[in-house]
């Protein structure tokens, strides 16, 4: 229901902005824009989204039918199984869906994109089988996509690449910045989801896995800082990526091979959804992106930027994180729409000023909430999201705020 209202939103609200630019600006334009967005949103949905993704999707769920005759989803299961059946008590002891979800979450982390969609819609397909009531989410699966709309990754490789074109004086500064950032989202995100469920937090097994991920992160990140050049930290991040993003399949197919299973024909198996779940993706797709679109193309976000401004002025604060918070606004309704945010943000005002670094923190502090609830409940036919929403945007805004804390921090 909530994304019906949003949806709503989107054009009531592009329509009120547009008229206003036309009666009171003289803004001609102001209509074309947003039929044009249309448009180009509803070709961008097919053609650059669901149809790219066709591809990767029959591969990657093709793997994981292989792995899953294997044995190595039952193994991760078990590995994380006591951490994931206290945050996901509804799935059952040693059930496929806790390798798959913790797959889906290994390439978030490890900013395997190409990997991290299609494990990420197999992972909400086994949620679904175990879902009682198939057309509204399950508390699972709300846990779930919460945490990837936290967008945590260990290597925020794309914005570093991104500072490097715009030559930045050191494109890795903001990889701390990310790290925190992110994390701030996934752990309060994971907190908020929790009390609503009523998980006990204070569980052993769940304070020493919360504990050893964040002295992991702190070890990496400290040895990133003090011992490797800004140079190593690029090379080790598309070394890593790639070894990872390839290594995956190739213990599947051994590990099949070792298990006596036949792996071609495994293959064949699973990769058969593969474009199936892309075909019933495009409605979903193409409704949220052409509702992001016109919402972006009325000039709203102009509007509530300056009304930021004024307030944060008024109230006698530093109002310098304001000139990029409109890759913030953008960071839950749109991925590409963020990045093109933060691009814009560095080009105004230099890759190097505060502006332009608390743009790439913003960018790396969460994921494209809107997008993914449409993208993953319309995978599997979810129509009614519950809470998923609010409590994604309550982890993005925990993003957002650690951002600009952590961008004063090492940059004010």
């Amino acid at each position: 229901m909530a994304l019906n209202y949003i949806w709503v939103a989107f054009f009531v609200v592009a329509f009120v902005f547009a008229l206003f630019r036309l009666i009171f600006l003289g803004d001609t334009d102001a209509f074309r824009l947003l039929v044009d967005g249309i448009f180009n949103s509803s070709l961008s949905s097919v053609m650059d989204i669901a149809l790219p993704l066709a591809g990767a999707m029959t591969f990657w769920l093709g793997i994981m039918k292989i792995g899953e005759k294997a044995g190595a989803i039952n193994f991760l299961s078990r590995m994380v199984g006591p951490f994931f059946r206290r945050i996901f008590p509804e799935i059952p002891k040693d059930h496929p869906a806790l390798g798959n979800v913790m797959m889906s979450f290994s390439a978030n982390l490890l900013g395997l994109i190409n990997a991290a969609t299609p494990l990420g819609l197999k992972a909400m397909d086994s949620l679904q089988e175990i879902n009682p009531e198939k057309e509204t989410a399950s508390n699972a699966q709300i846990m779930f996509l919460v945490l990837l709309t936290s967008g945590m990754q260990l290597l925020p490789v794309t914005i570093i690449a991104q500072r490097a074109i715009l030559h930045a004086a050191d494109p890795t500064d903001i990889f701390i910045p990310c790290i925190i950032a992110t994390y701030a989202s996934a752990v309060v995100g994971m907190i908020a989801v929790a009390i609503k469920q009523k998980i006990n937090l204070f569980d052993r097994v769940i304070v020493a896995w919360i504990g050893g991920v964040t002295l992991f992160i702190t070890i990496l990140v400290w040895y990133f800082t003090t011992h490797l050049t800004k140079e190593q930290i690029s090379t080790f991040s598309k070394v890593a990526s790639n070894l990872l993003l390839f290594l995956i399949p190739v213990v599947f197919i051994v590990g099949g091979v070792i298990k006596k299973v036949n792996v071609f024909e495994s293959f064949i198996d699973g990769a058969k959804s593969g474009f199936e779940t892309s075909i019933k993706i495009i409605p979903y797709l193409v409704a949220m992106l052409v509702g992001i679109s016109v919402f972006k193309s009325c000039g709203a976000l102009g509007y509530m930027n300056e009304g930021l401004r004024w307030v944060v002025h008024t109230i006698g604060l530093d109002t310098r994180f304001v000139d990029a918070m409109p890759v913030a606004y953008m960071k839950p309704l749109s991925g590409s729409g963020s990045r093109a945010m933060m691009i814009s943000t560095m080009q105004t005002f230099g890759p190097d000023s505060f502006a332009g670094r608390l743009g790439c923190i913003f960018n790396g502090s969460a994921d494209t909430t809107f997008y993914i609830v449409a993208l993953y409940f319309g995978s599997v036919g979810i129509k009614r999201s519950r809470y998923a929403i609010p409590f994604g945007l309550i982890a993005d805004l925990a993003g957002i705020i650690a951002a600009i804390f952590v961008g004063y921090l090492f940059f004010g």
